[in-house]
């Protein structure tokens, strides 16, 4: 399992950003985060300097979002819904996303039930429940 360390994460995103904007080749997870950044302008200013991006800290009291963690669960989902992992859960951001007229309103849903879900397994000790996941994402897409 690759497991980067934050300053890996944030060093690929700002990296990553600096080549899309110098029109540079990007490699296809590159491309694809590429693709959420642009969605996600708010965060541009993160992106723009590596060394800040390291330093930064995102507390829970500040009232801001952590950039390079909300892109990587982007990315995260993104691959989910690629290799159908777990099961279902294409036809779920799939339905959402058609519910929402949105793919990346979809995500952001998505995303709460993830958080919900792991928050809940780290609780409980127990591993993550992929068919529960499903389940709150298909509840969220039919109401």
């Amino acid at each position: 399992m690759f497991a980067p360390s934050q300053e890996q994460v944030r060093r690929f995103f700002c990296e990553a950003w600096a080549k899309h904007l110098a029109g540079q080749p990007l490699t296809p997870l590159e491309a694809q985060a590429a693709d959420w950044m642009i969605e996600h302008p708010e965060y541009h200013q993160d992106l723009s300097d590596v060394d800040a991006a390291i330093a930064a800290v995102y507390t829970v009291e500040e009232g801001r979002t952590n950039p390079f963690l909300h892109l990587s669960m982007h990315l995260s989902i993104t691959e989910q819904v690629s290799i159908d992992q777990p099961r279902g859960v294409k036809a779920a951001i799939e339905r959402l996303a058609q519910r929402l007229n949105s793919l990346h309103e979809a995500h952001h849903v998505a995303m709460e039930a993830l958080g919900e879900m792991v928050w809940e397994a780290q609780r409980s000790g127990r591993p993550f429940d992929g068919q529960g996941y499903i389940d709150r994402l298909m509840m969220r897409a039919t109401r």
